[in-house]
Parts: C-alpha cells; structure tokens; sequence
C-alpha cells in the first residue's frame, strides 16, 4: 500500500517566520492613516483602482502589513479566522506613547491602559480595534508586571 503525503513524517523546515499580514478592509481611505500613524508604517506600494484598491505598508523597508479593501462589513469575532494582530514593542513606554496616539485618534480598547498578559506576567499591553474592528494588540516583553490582569490566569489576549 502507498503512503499518501499527508501520512508521511513531517520534515522540518529549516527557516520559519511571519511573512507579512494581509486584512482585509471596508474603506482604505479611512484604514489607512489609521495604520500608517499607529504603527508607524510606510506606504511601499498603493494600488487606487476604482475597484481594485489595496496598500502595501512597510517598517524599514520590509514588508509588514497589506491592506485590501474587499470587505463589504466590519469584521466579525464571531467567524473562524484571524482572533487579533498582535505588534511587539521594546518597552512598555513604547505601549504607552501608542495608546496616547491610539487616544486621539478616537480608537476603542477593551480595556483601561496597559494590562498584564496574566497574573504574574512580566509582559502586557493595550489592546484595541482598528475602523473595521479588527482586533489588534501592541506589546512589550517586560514592565507589565504591575498592571492588572483583566483575565486572571487566562491569557488576556485570548479574552477580548
């Protein structure tokens, strides 16, 4: 009997890392700004097409985040796919100077300020929706330690 691909041992690979993210968006004219002040993103390339509109947005000149404006309502928590984006910072002050952006800019959050990942983490952050609700998270590896955990033991990430 032949053995099918799918029952052969997996090999592993030998690189593995997250290429960019592409989200699909409601109006690129309002997620747009949104992305390029929060993140501090830049346009690599932009597509303006009346019907094929999309942004291809950079940090460094590496390839972060796509944009496509192919989505007719808000995203939906309640679907299977994407559960939230999450961007890591070197320092919880870094959290801090995006939440004052995230501020004026009207953002929701679904919590009050930086909040731990769980009881006695060392990591934590904001986490917050972008114009289409797309959940979203910015955090820091450490200096979370004595803000609250909103979820207990549960991770906070897993729980908005």
């Amino acid at each position: 009997m032949t053995q099918s691909i799918a029952d052969q041992p997996l090999q592993h690979l030998r690189t593995l890392q997250t290429g960019h993210v592409g989200l699909n968006v409601t109006d690129l004219e309002k997620s747009l700004p949104f992305y390029l002040r929060v993140f501090g993103l830049e346009i690599l390339a932009e597509g303006k097409d009346d019907n094929r509109r999309w942004a291809f947005l950079a940090r460094d000149g590496r390839l972060v985040l796509t944009l496509w404006e192919q989505s007719g309502t808000p995203f939906s928590t309640s679907s299977a796919g994407l559960h939230h984006l999450s961007f890591q910072v070197d320092s919880i002050e870094d959290v801090e100077v995006a939440q004052a952006v995230l501020r004026e800019l009207g953002a929701d959050f679904a919590h009050d300020g930086v909040v731990s990942h769980g009881e006695g983490a060392a990591s934590g952050g904001i986490f917050f929706t972008d114009p289409d609700g797309i959940r979203l998270e910015i955090y820091a590896p450490t200096g979370a330690e004595d803000a609250p955990a909103p979820t207990g033991s549960a991770p906070t990430c897993g729980f908005f």
